[in-house]
């Protein structure tokens, strides 16, 4: 079967094009499918919206230097996830990595549960001490969660 029936899509980028993509990829932790995905995503959000024009090549050196902020103008919405074992809890400690974060929740008094996520992740999450989260949990995984 070709790969455009299988859902493939591909496209010629400069090589300029290909080392922002990598970049922020590395930087994200996430790969250039979970990227172009969430951008796709975006655009059925802001199909109303026209088309900005290209930014000049000296801004562009800027906006690729700080962190992109791709999701700050989606709405949020309510997490409705599949599993049925899911303990609310208040973060009490994130110990941040390089790499990946080690999260702890307290479900009740004395009761906590840890869970090693990225660091990409708990800063989507916005954990910090004191706020309330989710702990997902799914065969062997926790996995966190925040309304």
């Amino acid at each position: 079967m070709p790969r455009k029936e299988q859902g493939w899509v591909t496209f010629q980028t400069s090589e300029d094009e290909r080392k922002i993509l990598e970049e922020f990829c590395e930087q994200s932790q996430r790969t250039k499918t979970e990227i172009l995905r969430e951008l796709v995503r975006s655009l059925n959000q802001h199909s109303s919206a026209p088309i900005s024009p290209p930014i000049p090549q000296e801004k562009q050196d800027y906006i690729y230097t700080q962190k992109p902020e791709i999701e700050s103008s989606i709405q949020k919405k309510s997490l409705k996830v599949s599993s049925r074992n899911i303990l609310k809890g208040v973060v009490k400690r994130v110990v941040y990595g390089a790499v990946n974060s080690e999260v702890t929740l307290e479900i009740i008094h004395k009761v906590e549960l840890t869970s090693i996520i990225t660091r990409a992740s708990a800063e989507e999450l916005e954990l910090s001490e004191g706020k309330e989260a989710y702990a997902v949990i799914k065969s062997n995984d926790i996995v966190i969660a925040r309304e």
